[in-house]
């Protein structure tokens, strides 16, 4: 499957151990530095990876969580894994309900913790879940990701990262950051 020419799936070197399904955010595409780094994470440890893209202006006067959850329920609809795991990134993290209702292990790229809704579902998770963020971040709520934390979500915070887990007048400061990042996903992977 492809979007606009690029690929939007990719498989391991070897077999298969489950599908990661990657909802980005509402201007943060799948091939954005965040995600990018989180596939090849993945590939790694041996997940398909799944992108979904999206079309933001067709959402119109949509839910946003119910826009969000259609697009990933259709993405895992047409899997056939024993395991899927969901990454989101802002935006995606909407479909924080709907991996709560299944148990599935998620990556949450900057979600939006101060929507209780996302918070909840993150909250009502049974499966093994990292959430990544920082309090430059106004849709970070240090306290709600603290209550995350001692639930059982490993929680990675960077103390000067905005929503795009930058600096936004660091470019150097801001590679240092995404490579915070990956190390995380790498870690989390690594005992997932």
């Amino acid at each position: 499957m492809t979007f606009g020419g690029a690929p939007t799936r990719w498989e391991p070197s070897g077999e298969s151990r489950g599908v990661a399904l990657v909802a980005p955010g509402r201007a943060y595409s799948p091939s954005a530095p965040l995600l990018e780094f989180t596939r090849r994470a993945l590939l790694q440890h041996g997940f398909t990876v799944q992108q979904i893209w999206w079309d933001t202006t067709t959402r119109r006067d949509d839910d946003p969580e119910q826009w969000v959850r259609r697009h990933v329920a259709d993405a895992h609809a047409a899997e056939d894994a024993d395991r899927v795991l969901l990454v989101g990134k802002s935006l995606g993290t909407r479909a924080a309900s709907y991996a709560a209702e299944r148990g599935l292990d998620a990556i949450w790229l900057t979600p939006l913790l101060v929507d209780p809704v996302v918070a909840e579902g993150i909250a009502a998770n049974p499966g093994t879940q990292l959430l990544v963020g920082g309090p430059a971040d106004e849709l970070w709520d240090a306290a709600v990701a603290r209550e995350l934390a001692d639930a059982g979500c490993t929680v990675l915070e960077v103390a000067d990262a905005d929503h795009s887990m930058a600096v936004p007048s660091d470019a150097v400061r801001t590679v240092g950051i995404h490579l915070e990042v990956a190390q995380a996903v790498e870690d989390w992977l690594s005992q997932a």
